[in-house]
């Protein structure tokens, strides 16, 4: 299959090579763009300069590759998903995974542990409130700087020939221009998106464990359960 993903303009990533290892092809279409707060960025790496954190949390990938590399030391490091993981591991820093690649997770990972301990957690001006409450109430203490903001390019999603169109966040949905199809098959990254893509109105065929490999199982399956007889081939 074809599959257009929403991903960040400034965002290259290793999509090709991941949909190829399950049988795919892939594109990227741009929703949003980041602007960076370098400013946010150069605060957030002298505050980790000065051991003001016992853990970061980098909840998407595009933090680690901003802030990773210009850090010379770092504390407890937690990772909200393989890619993000991969990212960090790439410039040497090692990251442990949550288990379910949802910030709702974070706290019931980190266990006892959290008490008394500052978290930084480096993102995109989308706040989290349910995230740092339930930091709060497990005695810890959150900083949260957006090191990006997220802007709408505005443009509608060029989505040519493909065959399945990939949202991977709820705002990535929210903020697209684009034309449903027949035969479309729409997919969501995550519970998360999924539901924001129920709000809006199309209920996603596929839904993924919040990650893309999780995504492309979930598809393989709903194509080996749902034959498409117009299809040659199976993907």
């Amino acid at each position: 299959m074809l599959i257009a993903i929403t991903r960040l303009q400034e965002k290259s990533t290793d999509d090709q090579a991941r949909c190829a290892r399950f049988g795919h092809r892939c594109f990227p279409v741009s929703p949003l763009q980041a602007r960076i707060n370098q400013e946010e960025i150069a605060w957030f790496v002298g505050e980790t300069d000065r051991n003001t954190f016992d853990c970061i949390f980098f909840t998407s990938a595009l933090p680690a590759r901003l802030i990773g590399p210009r850090l010379s030391r770092w504390p407890r490091v937690v990772a909200i998903g393989p890619q993000t993981r991969r990212e960090l591991e790439a410039i040497g820093i090692e990251a442990e995974v949550l288990p379910r690649y949802y910030s709702r997770d974070f706290v019931d990972y980190l266990g006892p542990w959290i008490e008394g301990k500052h978290i930084g957690i480096p993102r995109a001006d989308v706040p989290n409130p349910g995230l740092l409450s339930s930091i709060r109430d497990a005695g810890g203490k959150a900083t949260e700087v957006a090191c990006y903001s997220l802007i709408p390019t505005g443009e509608r999603l060029s989505l040519g020939d493909a065959e399945v169109l990939l949202f991977t966040s709820a705002m990535s949905y929210r903020k697209a221009r684009w034309e449903n199809r027949a035969g479309l098959i729409l997919a969501a990254i995550g519970d998360i998106t999924a539901g924001a893509m129920r709000d809006g109105g199309y209920h996603p065929s596929v839904v993924g464990d919040g990650s893309l490999e999780g995504t492309l199982e979930a598809l393989n399956h709903y194509l080996d359960t749902h034959p498409r007889p117009e299809r040659t081939g199976r993907r």
